[in-house]
């Protein structure tokens, strides 16, 4: 094995997976911006104010919510700061926030990532935010009907700023698509030396049980290995890459990735929302066990459909 012809593959690989995820991300950055410039995630924000109660939050967080949703948890972590430098909210009630955020955030970009895939848009849209709002659901029902986490939250996370001027986002941007390059590299690599070495069937074959009880072969393993370390983000040029994999059959794209949308980034994001006071048992435990429940039912619903019905409402061409 040549190393300089495969580092010549990774980078050629890697050019490749950064201009696809560039032409997806920057338009809708841009475009996010300018929404938010005029003031229009805060009316969005306002239009979900009375579905928060439904949830047991406060109206407020609808803009927490909307801007999860439209830019990212970062995004909505200093709108929270900024509510809570006024308000004063319970644990359980930033729990509940924090899991809907996890599972519906950056959707303009990361429900683009699973088109690109294959996965229709309008699914994964839908999928997302309903989701989100039944398990906000859930949790105030046991955190209400048991009393759970009642305590004053305590956010040890702050902002740099919370008012970013056009410049200091513009630099931001770079820098963050230049994380991305890096990671991207990173992991082309590191997944060559996988495949090379033989050490990804190994792993594949680790995670076969698992993969087969959530109504998966074991092929898709690679798709939440990256989405659950990197996020659909930073890892979506490449898992689009190995969604398109001939050995993965549309089945297992379709229920990797609605895997995804539920549970992603568990280190970073998990990590994020513990900071901003939210619950372990709620935002990791919680968001896992609630990710196999659905999904377990979610194939048994694709099993039960037709392969036309199935590959035309829910899979792109």
């Amino acid at each position: 094995m040549s190393y300089t012809r495969e580092l010549k593959k990774a980078l050629k690989d890697t050019g490749s997976t950064y201009w696809f995820l560039l032409k997806i991300m920057i338009p809708i950055s841009i475009i996010v911006k300018v929404l938010d410039y005029y003031g229009l995630i805060e009316t969005i924000g306002q239009a979900l104010n009375p579905a928060m109660g439904v949830v047991g939050l406060p109206g407020e967080f609808g803009l927490v919510v909307a801007t999860a949703m439209l830019v990212n948890i970062y995004g909505a972590a200093i709108v929270l700061f900024t509510l809570s430098l006024t308000y004063t909210y319970t644990v359980a009630e930033v729990s509940i926030l924090a899991c809907m955020m996890l599972i519906a955030h950056t959707l303009p970009i990361e429900a683009r990532i699973a088109q690109k895939a294959g996965v229709r848009l309008w699914f994964t849209l839908s999928f997302r935010i309903i989701l989100a709002f039944v398990f906000g659901f859930i949790l105030h029902i046991i955190f209400s009907t048991f009393h759970l986490f009642q305590g004053k939250n305590v956010m040890i996370w702050q902002p740099g700023y919370t008012d970013p001027t056009l410049f200091e986002w513009a630099i931001s941007q770079v820098g963050y698509y230049f994380m991305i390059f890096l990671i991207i590299l990173s992991l082309t690599i590191f997944l060559r030396i996988l495949k090379n070495t033989g050490a990804l069937e190994r792993i594949n074959n680790f995670l076969k049980p698992g993969m087969r009880f959530l109504g998966m072969s074991k092929n898709a393993a690679i798709i939440p290995i990256i989405g659950n370390t990197l996020g659909l983000a930073y890892g979506g040029g490449v898992i689009v890459k190995e969604a398109k994999n001939k050995s993965i059959s549309k089945k297992d794209i379709f229920l990797s990735l609605s895997f995804l949308g539920l549970s992603h980034s568990l280190i970073e994001d998990t990590l994020l929302t513990l900071a901003i006071g939210a619950s372990i048992f709620a935002i990791f435990f919680g968001r896992i066990a609630f990710t196999i429940i659905v999904i377990v039912i979610l194939a048994k619903i694709v099993n039960m459909l037709s392969k036309k019905t199935f590959e035309k409402y829910l899979m792109n061409n």
